[in-house]
C-alpha cells in the first residue's frame, strides 16, 4: 500500500449524511473480485443527479472526501473502500463512520478522519474553491484559508497508514518467529 503522510489536494466536498455502502458502489458490482474499474461506478446514483459533485471535472482525481455523518453504513461489503481507493479517495473526513467501513477503509489504505460536524461545515465550505491538506503526522486537517482542525486516530490504524502497511505487512514483520515455531513443531 501506498504509505500515506500528508494527503493534499482538492476535496469532494459531498457532505451527504448517512450515505451507505449501496450508494458507494451498486450492488450489481459486488460480483467481481477485481478491485480495479470498481472507481468508475462508485456513486453512481448520485452521478445521475442534475449538478452532482462527482460530475465536476474540478474534483477529478480529488484524494480526500468529506461526507456527513453515518458514512459507510449498510452492508459489510469491501467493495466500498475499494471503488474509493480506485478512484483516487485517501482520506474521508466526516463526522462519524460505520465501524465496518472505517475497517474496511484502513485494511485498504484509506484514512477515515473524525472531525466535529462544525468543522466539516466549514471545510465543505472550503473545499470548493481551496484544496486541503490531511496530516497523518500531525493529526490536523487544514486549509489555506486558515482552518486546522485536529482530530484523533488508533496509533496502530496511524502508523500502519502512514508507513503504508497492511494485516499482511503486519504478518510478514514476525516472518522470523513464524518459521522458528514451524520448525519447532514439525511444520
Amino acid at each position: 500500500m501506498k504509505a500515506l503522510k500528508r494527503i493534499h489536494g482538492r476535496a469532494i466536498p459531498f457532505g451527504r449524511r448517512n450515505v451507505d455502502t449501496d450508494l458507494i458502489i451498486p450492488a450489481v458490482h459486488l460480483k467481481t473480485i477485481h478491485r480495479a474499474g470498481l472507481g468508475r461506478h462508485a456513486f453512481e446514483t448520485v452521478r445521475t443527479e442534475p449538478g452532482n459533485v462527482f460530475g465536476d471535472p474540478a474534483f477529478a482525481g480529488a484524494p480526500i472526501l468529506i461526507a456527513g455523518e453515518n458514512f459507510g453504513c449498510g452492508s459489510s461489503r469491501e467493495h466500498a473502500a475499494w471503488a474509493l481507493a480506485d478512484m483516487g479517495i485517501e482520506a474521508v473526513i466526516a463526522p462519524s463512520f460505520s465501524d465496518i467501513f472505517s475497517g474496511n477503509a484502513f485494511r485498504n489504505g484509506i484514512a477515515t478522519v473524525v472531525l466535529p460536524t462544525r468543522a466539516i461545515d466549514r471545510l465543505l465550505d472550503a473545499a470548493w474553491r481551496h484544496p486541503l491538506t490531511v496530516d497523518l503526522e500531525a493529526l490536523t486537517v487544514s486549509s489555506p484559508l486558515g482552518h486546522r482542525f485536529t482530530f484523533e486516530m488508533d496509533s496502530f490504524r496511524r502508523e500502519y497508514l502512514m508507513e503504508g502497511h497492511d494485516e499482511i505487512a503486519l504478518t510478514l514483520s514476525h516472518e522470523a518467529a513464524i518459521r522458528a515455531y514451524e520448525e519447532r513443531i514439525g511444520t
